[in-house]
């Protein structure tokens, strides 16, 4: 009996323990729509053919998203950075995907126009200069093309490796 009550209990343990870590990996990554729209955001601001390399080009939504998703990134940071993309696909009803830069660039004013517009379109350009120039290491600034574009080298001596352990 003392068996088979101590392997149940195992097993709800390692159960909820894999349920909860499933869970935790899911958080890691913004929902597909969401990176979308941040994608589309971050290349208007950096777009091609520009001095700047492209946010494309210097990995800016994947360095947004793994940034977010960090143990040590401000919860209330991350929550307003999705709330203001849903609230700019809400408002243009889901088509802002399909913009053409002009409609996209009148979006992005008129949402500029809002108090939460203005502050998230700040954090996403906050974070997107992050992207640009900091250590490669980091996962953005794809291949130094930031510091290239700049004429710079990043600081000394480089990290060796992604995060201080917390």
């Amino acid at each position: 009996m003392t068996t088979r009550r101590t392997f149940l209990s195992a097993s709800a343990v390692v159960g909820l323990s894999l349920v909860s870590a499933k869970e935790e990996s899911r958080q890691r990554e913004l929902p597909q729509e969401l990176y979308n729209i941040l994608q589309k955001v971050q290349n208007h601001l950096f777009p091609k053919g520009t001095l700047l390399p492209s946010a494309s080009l210097f990995g800016a939504t994947d360095f947004l998203q793994e940034t977010l998703y960090h143990s040590s990134y401000d919860r209330d940071i991350r929550n307003f950075v999705l709330r203001g993309a849903k609230e700019l696909r809400d408002t243009h009803k889901g088509e802002l995907l399909n913009y053409n830069e002009e409609q996209m660039e009148k979006a992005l004013r008129d949402f500029e126009e809002t108090k939460m517009g203005s502050n998230w379109l700040s954090r996403v350009m906050i974070l997107s200069i992050e992207a640009l120039l900091s250590d490669p290491i980091y996962g953005g600034n794809f291949q130094e093309l930031g510091w290239k574009a700049l004429e710079t080298t990043g600081g000394s001596p480089r990290p060796t490796s992604r995060y201080v352990a917390l």
